[in-house]
């Protein structure tokens, strides 16, 4: 049997490690070629050449999605080396945590660039593509999956920043879903609790140590398992939307 997404194209943004990674993996088994957009080239080339030992097609977009322009070329490059586009995941993102009082507004800066206007301008640039898959492609159906966390959610002291990027990334996925929905573009919101990934590290040790102490010892996702809910999205049949998924490990209380 053929894969579900043989002839489709995806881009994943935040491709060179952790969920990106995982979810150009599975959306590759899956029989999507795949663009890998992040600004390590080293490792985006490492991941495509194992997708393509493994039989699948996939292209290195090395880009800093925080400059528009490097945004939509990403979009475009994938456009003219794959002929179309299908699937745009938007899983690159920052979590910089600490107090407002007193913080480095660089900080604050970083994560709005990442988290949100990269998120924007590149399903602004995705999107008549998306709409001519929609229209005339092999599935006749496209997909957005906009990579939150349950920060979009649940306001903790030490996050407020963090928490806003992530509560205005749900806010902007839901009006996107009503604009488009009845085009068959689906959009949707993966929002991950802790996960063992990169995130954490980008912290200063202190809160790191914070953030372990308020987790203790349970066991975290694996970025497998929230590259797995991805490609459950983006394989459902034309007439299935699955708008928003939330997932956490199951002793993470909040």
């Amino acid at each position: 049997m053929e894969p579900i997404l043989q002839k489709t194209v995806a881009l994943v943004t935040g491709a060179s490690s952790g969920i990106g990674e995982a979810t150009a993996l599975c959306l590759a088994r899956s029989g999507a070629s795949v663009a890998l957009v992040a600004r390590r080239a080293g490792r985006l080339q490492d991941l495509a050449s194992r997708i393509e030992r493994d039989g699948g097609r996939a292209l290195a977009i090395e880009a800093d999605i925080t400059d528009a322009a490097q945004a939509r070329g990403a979009i475009e490059q994938t456009v003219a080396h794959f002929g179309r586009l299908d699937t745009l995941v938007n899983n690159a993102g920052v979590m910089l945590l600490g107090p407002i009082s007193g913080a480095n507004v660089d900080e604050w800066r970083r994560m709005m660039e990442i988290n949100v206007m990269a998120l924007l301008t590149c399903s602004h640039a995705a999107l008549p593509h998306l709409l001519r898959a929609a229209a005339d492609g092999p599935r006749r159906v496209a997909d957005i999956v906009n990579v939150s966390s349950v920060a979009g959610r649940i306001v903790r002291l030490g996050s407020g920043v963090y928490n806003a990027t992530k509560h205005a990334v749900g806010a902007f996925s839901e009006s996107l879903r009503q604009e488009v929905s009845a085009r068959h573009v689906r959009v949707s919101l993966v929002e991950p609790g802790a996960t063992d990934t990169e995130l954490r590290s980008h912290n200063r040790p202190e809160i790191q140590d914070a953030l372990m102490a308020r987790l203790g010892d349970i066991k975290r996702l694996e970025s497998e398992e929230i590259a797995d809910a991805v490609c459950y999205i983006v394989t459902r049949a034309r007439h299935v939307a699955i708008n928003e998924m939330l997932i956490r490990p199951s002793e993470q209380v909040t």
